[in-house]
């Protein structure tokens, strides 16, 4: 050891725990020759070092440069100290402090060191399903409390064997520190059960071989993965399939479907350069890719649709069934459709016990519930459909701090929510729709976690409009004196922009299903000039009744039937969307719309979608939400498109008003003649985005506003965002869309705190 020539503290905060980032501090000590410590705090990363001076330097220039992948630094900050004259460096014991909060690393995909070791017969980890290292493994869905150390975490449960002990303590050692460390020998361990037979196959070995020889015969098994259960059948046998959806209820959603490698993606879906990274990172989403028709599939993996959910195998176990099947494989999620994912043993054998043929389990138990993340590629950049395993809970940054702690409870469906203090939102992976017990309690149960993880206790919430939703009711239960309402169109506009770090005045477009407004109708389609204390509304899509109220989400005929109430004399161009449907059902939801019954109003961009789907024959009744927009998309595809300029009304001290009735029997007239309903899907996406923006022009127009937020559901629709951009950008205008959250419901919980954030600071005066 050199002489000590200074010595300094420095804290690191950030992603710094649960990334192997002790272990890589000792690496890169001993590489420049200094002495000292490291160890964990609430919150980030300590470290004395001393040394030379051109040493600690260059140690801190590496701190940086050469950081594990899976870390984030945010602030390093250093100051000198008094040298110790240490002889060695080492890791010490974490420290807790109360109060203090920080991020949580999320559960990341096998890394590539690890999977030569899982297929290499030398090794002594050869095939085992749970070999991790400081690079890659469960984190979020392990950790009961921070700092991060194992006796914090799931695997507490599981005492190192020697060898492991061994690599654990050995700072040249990959498993230096490494948390999650295990083996055959100290376990987790695998197992097999028959659904009839509780008797264990033991043997982690056997029990996979048992597993695969069942998918191969065409059965459904239930498998524990990371965050819960999948349900796992073969995508290549059309009956296994449907059998799938029988038992889970789940009559036509799409299923994503589980391959080793890219390559064997390749074989399924066209690849593109984008398609290959976000596919092989370690977040491992479900990516949405172009299918190829002649690819093995069932075709009831995603039924009416030209794409495919692929994700490459994230866990060793996924790669050695995959190994031993040979064949892609379904692999959803273990529930029931609108419930949550199972995660327990227990939990699932009664859950799933009439639709899985057999369990393969293991015992390192799942603290977080936690369903895979989906993400879609679009030319304009990806779009997040689903923020779970990989992404969820990294913090996001409010352009404006929050004065108190804040909760935003989020939506009814797609349900998130977010927890703030200062200048960082917590958004929780994905909940689902507020609409059962099992779901209540999933949320009540995230929310408690997040909030001692994090250390939040509300002093205010944040909630939507709607006065009938689980959500408003539960903000309202939550005793909490300051309760801020926020419209739900103004929360996704908001989302948009807080991501964006943005604050000056937008032009938000907000393109959606269902959104309670401020004149008590369904808001759906809106145009605002919003900032993130409040909005004005400039535009929207002509009132529709929809008779039968939420039923008319599920059935397009009726959102048809609702347009074609406002303007009657075009009925022959819709004579396509009954076709099929119960005259005396029918008759009953004209009574409703034409009187008002259960015929709420709605100026609804899905809902307009529906409506053209059903005028054009592809859909009149859904199996799921969103349906028929995306199989109207999916008939679109990439042909050239006809634009036809809809009707626009109004401006000046009232808002434009868009009237897509024009465009609905033109179409409706035209598919009767004999056109092609593809070639109409295109027409119909053009001149939305046309519409769309020439409404945004003359709104910028007139308010001198420069910068657009796009948000809501629908721009989902690849085609339809693309295009609207594309068209904004021509009118030099610029746009801003959803980047590391999805346009849908899912960022609702984030607009409503980046609002709350903004309102209270406000009234503060700050």
């Amino acid at each position: 050891m050199r002489s000590v020539v200074s010595a300094m503290r420095v804290r690191v905060t950030g992603l710094v725990q649960g990334v192997g980032f002790r272990p890589f501090v000792h690496r890169l000590a001993a590489r420049h020759r200094l002495a000292g410590w490291v160890r964990n705090e609430s919150g980030e990363v300590e470290i004395e070092i001393e040394g030379g001076t051109s040493d600690l330097t260059e140690f801190l220039r590496s701190l940086h440069r050469e950081a594990p992948p899976r870390a984030r630094i945010e602030r390093v900050e250093t100051a000198p100290c008094e040298a110790t004259g240490a002889g060695a460096f080492s890791i010490l014991a974490s420290v807790t402090q109360t109060n203090r909060r920080q991020p949580v690393a999320p559960d990341a995909a096998m890394c590539a060191a690890c999977e030569l070791e899982l297929f290499d017969p030398a090794n002594r980890r050869y095939r085992y399903p749970f070999i991790t290292c400081t690079d890659c493994g469960p984190r979020f869905t392990i950790i009961d409390a921070l700092p991060y150390d194992r006796e914090r975490t799931s695997m507490r449960a599981f005492q190192q064997c020697a060898l492991c002990l061994r690599e654990y303590k050995d700072p040249r050692d990959r498993r230096y520190h490494s948390e999650t460390n295990g083996c055959s020998s100290c376990g987790p361990r695998l197992w097999f059960e028959h659904r009839d037979d509780r008797e264990a196959v033991a043997g982690a070995e056997r029990a996979l071989e048992v597993t695969a020889e069942l998918l191969r015969g065409g059965r459904i098994v239930a498998l524990r993965g990371l965050g819960g259960f999948h349900l796992a059948v073969d995508a290549t046998d059309e009956a296994a399939v449907r059998r799938l959806r029988q038992r889970k209820h789940r009559e036509a959603k799409p299923l994503a479907v589980m391959v080793r490698t890219l390559a064997e993606a390749a074989a399924l879906a066209d690849i593109s350069a984008g398609a290959e990274r976000a596919l092989a990172g370690p977040e491992r989403p479900i990516v949405l890719l172009p299918r190829h028709r002649e690819s093995r599939l069932a075709e009831s993996v995603a039924p009416g649709l030209d794409t495919v959910g692929v994700v490459l195998a994230y866990t060793p176990l996924h790669h050695l069934l995959l190994d031993l099947v040979g064949r892609p494989l379904v692999m959803t999620s273990g529930n029931r459709s609108d419930e949550p994912i199972a995660t327990g043993n227990l939990e699932a054998r009664h859950r799933l016990g009439d639709i899985a043929d057999g369990f393969l389990l293991h015992d390192r138990e799942i603290l977080a519930r936690y369903d895979d993340s989906v993400v879609r590629l679009t030319d304009s950049g990806p779009i997040v459909l689903r923020r779970a395993r990989g992404s969820a809970p990294l913090p996001l940054g409010l352009p404006v701090a929050t004065p108190v702690p804040l909760l935003a409870v989020g939506p009814h469906l797609k349900n998130t929510f977010a927890l703030a203090q200062g200048d960082r939102a917590y958004v929780s992976q994905h909940i689902g729709d507020l609409e059962g017990l099992e779901t209540l309690a999933h949320f009540n149960d995230t929310l408690d976690r997040l909030g001692r993880l994090f250390s939040v206790v509300p002093e205010a919430v944040a909630r939507d409009l709607h006065p009938g939703y689980l959500s408003t009711r539960l903000a309202d239960g939550l005793g909490v004196e300051r309760i801020i309402p926020v419209q739900h169109h103004h929360a996704h506009v908001a989302a948009v922009m807080a991501e964006h770090g943005w604050t000056a005045p937008v032009l938000g477009i907000a393109y959606d299903g269902t959104g309670y407004g401020d004149d008590g109708c369904v808001w759906g389609a809106e145009v605002l000039a919003a900032d993130l204390t409040g909005y004005r509304r400039l535009a929207h899509l002509r009132y529709a009744p929809m008779p039968g109220g939420d039923l008319a989400a599920r059935t397009p005929w009726r959102a048809a039937a609702g347009f074609l109430s406002t303007e009657p004399s075009v009925g022959a161009a819709f004579r396509l969307a009954f076709a099929g449907v119960d005259p005396r059902e029918r008759a009953v939801a004209e009574r409703q719309a034409t009187a008002g019954l259960n015929a709420p109003k709605a100026s609804s961009m899905g809902r307009l979608f529906d409506a053209a789907a059903a005028v054009l024959g592809v859909r009149r009744w859904s199996d799921y939400e969103g349906q028929a927009a995306m199989e109207l998309e999916a008939l679109a595809g990439r042909r050239v498109a006809r634009e036809h300029r809809c009707e626009i009304t109004g401006g000046g001290p009232g808002p434009w008003v868009l009237d897509p009735m024009p465009l609905l029997a033109e179409l409706g007239e035209r598919r009767q003649a004999g056109e092609d309903a593809g070639d109409l899907a295109a027409d119909f996406h053009a001149s939305i985005a046309w519409a769309t923006a020439e409404i945004a022009g003359q709104a910028c127009e007139a308010t001198g506003l420069r910068t657009v937020a796009l948000g809501g559901g629908v721009f989902q629709n690849a085609r339809l965002l693309v295009s609207i951009r594309e068209r904004l950008e021509q009118k030099g205008l610029r746009v801003l869309q959803p980047v590391r959250l999805g346009p849908n419901d899912g960022a609702i919980s984030y607009g409503q705190a980046a609002v709350a954030a903004a309102v209270l600071t406000r009234e503060r005066g700050a």
